[in-house]
């Protein structure tokens, strides 16, 4: 009778207890919605407590759209933690279906309401005159809450986008960088200048607008030299960058000079006067598309003109002329000329023979060199097999970074959640673990030592481990984890002896892996530090390096 009276752990008791613990989820659109985070909390804070809820998370995005989840990390995480069955709670509580979001797909939002409930957890819409509990009735009003809000953004944008244009129209600058040698002044309703917008300034009142001014002697001065070097001179994009970088003449970023920057300029008509806006265009988030000509706002003389519009006209010409567009069976017998004439072919004969598309147009018709050789009958003599397994070793790494992600869940205190990429953990929402598979080199010679290569390209800092394949780069032979090196330099080269310079530790089985991953992540678990361990066959794109003016090139 005394152990009937006692109440133990994981009993009705703790799930009923669970039962009344909640999250809430709040989202603003704007930074200036100032109160608006408070206002949905205050509301929810009342809902709660009407219904003897106690709120034990908050999500919040703030400054974030609702038309689409990306980059809303709060709802991200709250999806993720419900996914993962780490919520310790079984209800989310949201303001209303608007700041759930905005979706253009109402079933986007239902899917991310659906993946809740399907794990036992009810989503509650506190400022709504419906209760969210399945009923028919619920279910169309709260169907057509979603379309309104849909609806709304869609409405909002085309109001938005209308507006700009009438603005761009009237001679005053809307949104987008500038290039060299321009500032942005702000007028008031009356054009009295109110001042320069420094970089990442902006307006504070609605009637206020943006003008483009020239910007200092220097700069004007700079800008008619590029032009007429490239007109004049006719020296290429490339050849005007590396000049400017000879001389120490920064960019208006502080930085080197790069061909893409002196193209931006020779294109721009702002340097004789016009403003053009509309361009491109992304309608709520979606892909960036070009406009026809026709939709183009284009007001003249706008700007204080700096270079003479006979020069610029003529460097419109010459870039014209430079980008020709061929059919895909003239752009091969060209090759095939070539290859008759050398015997063999490279990227690096592509890349410097007069006549020929540059490397990035092949790529870009064909896919791959190998398939623009195969479609000429030349076979390569480099061997790549390594490339043709890309997507074998790329599962491989997604298998065991789930595999990992399995064996971290044991802890409660880590929360890995493998991302849609592939090889790439995230541990806790802040720490990445990336996996990197490392083929071994040829050996040039017997008595040499075994060298490992591992593509790092997008690693800063962190953790790296490498799986270093075997010989025949048909099965991983061991693991190695290191901290990632700092640098520029794209690879990593590891061998035997290169183990001790890292401080690298070498494991033999998958277990030893994941209590080595497991130790460094919990140690980290306090800091703000990102592990990383890269897929060295998602870089294999990079081996096509782009010429001086890359897409541009004179075909």
């Amino acid at each position: 009778m005394v152990n009937a009276l006692v109440i133990r752990r994981n009993t009705q008791l703790a799930k009923a207890q669970k039962a009344l613990r909640a999250a809430q989820y709040v989202r603003m659109s704007t930074d200036l919605q100032r109160y608006s985070i408070q206002n949905q909390a205050a509301a929810i804070a009342a809902y709660a407590q009407q219904r003897n809820l106690t709120i034990v998370r908050t999500y919040v995005d703030e400054g974030r759209s609702g038309v689409r989840i990306n980059g809303r990390a709060g709802l991200i995480e709250l999806i993720e933690d419900v996914q993962s069955g780490n919520a310790d709670f079984d209800h989310v509580l949201v303001y209303d279906v608007s700041r759930w979001g905005r979706f253009q797909d109402v079933d986007e939002s239902a899917h991310y309401e659906f993946i809740c409930k399907r794990k036992g957890i009810s989503v509650s819409y506190c400022a709504e005159q419906f209760d969210n509990d399945g009923s028919l009735l619920s279910s169309i009003v709260k169907n057509i809450k979603r379309v309104m809000a849909a609806e709304y953004s869609r409405e909002l944008g085309v109001k938005v986008h209308a507006g700009k244009c009438r603005i761009a129209g009237l001679g005053y600058r809307v949104g987008g960088p500038l290039t060299f040698g321009l500032h942005r002044e702000l007028v008031d309703e009356k054009l009295r200048s109110k001042g320069k917008l420094a970089k990442g300034e902006r307006k504070a009142l609605q009637a206020d607008r943006v003008r483009l001014r020239p910007g200092s002697d220097e700069e004007v001065t700079v800008v008619r030299w590029i032009f007429q070097q490239f007109v004049v001179e006719r020296k290429t994009d490339a050849e005007i960058a590396r000049q400017l970088n000879q001389t120490n003449i920064a960019n208006h970023h502080g930085r080197p000079w790069t061909y893409i920057m002196v193209h931006a300029i020779l294109k721009n008509e702002n340097y004789v006067g016009n403003l053009v806006y509309n361009r491109t265009s992304r309608r709520l988030g979606q892909k960036l598309v070009n406009n026809p000509h026709h939709l183009w706002i284009r007001s003249a003389a706008a700007v204080a003109p700096m270079v003479d519009q006979d020069l610029f006209a003529r460097a419109q010409k010459i870039m014209a002329q430079r980008y020709i567009s061929i059919p895909e069976d003239q752009m091969l017998l060209r090759l095939r000329v070539i290859l008759h004439r050398k015997g063999r072919l490279s990227e690096h004969i592509i890349k410097n023979t007069p006549g020929l598309p540059s490397v990035s147009s092949y790529l870009k018709h064909f896919g791959t060199l190998r398939k623009v050789y195969a479609l000429l009958g030349y076979t390569v003599s480099r061997n790549c097999d390594w490339i043709d397994t890309r997507v074998f070793w790329s599962d491989v790494l997604t298998s065991h970074a789930t595999q990992v992600a399995e064996a971290l869940k044991i802890d409660r205190a880590l929360r890995p959640v493998v991302e849609q990429s592939g090889a790439i953990l995230v541990v806790n929402g802040k720490l990445k673990v990336i996996f990197v598979a490392a083929r071994q080199l040829p050996k040039r010679r017997a008595n040499h030592s075994a060298q490992w290569r591992a593509r790092c390209t997008e690693i800063s800092a962190g953790l790296l481990v490498v799986f270093r394949l075997n010989d025949a780069n048909k099965a991983v032979q061991d693991y190695v984890v290191l901290t990632a090196p700092r640098g520029t330099k794209p690879d990593v080269r590891l061998s035997d002896v290169a183990l001790a310079r890292y401080k690298a530790v070498r494991l033999d089985s998958l277990d030893e892996l994941i209590r080595e991953i497991k130790g460094r992540v919990k140690a980290r678990s306090g800091r703000s530090n990102t592990i990383i361990i890269s897929d060295r066959t998602r870089d294999v794109r990079s081996r096509c390096r782009r010429g001086p003016t890359g897409s541009r090139r004179k075909v």
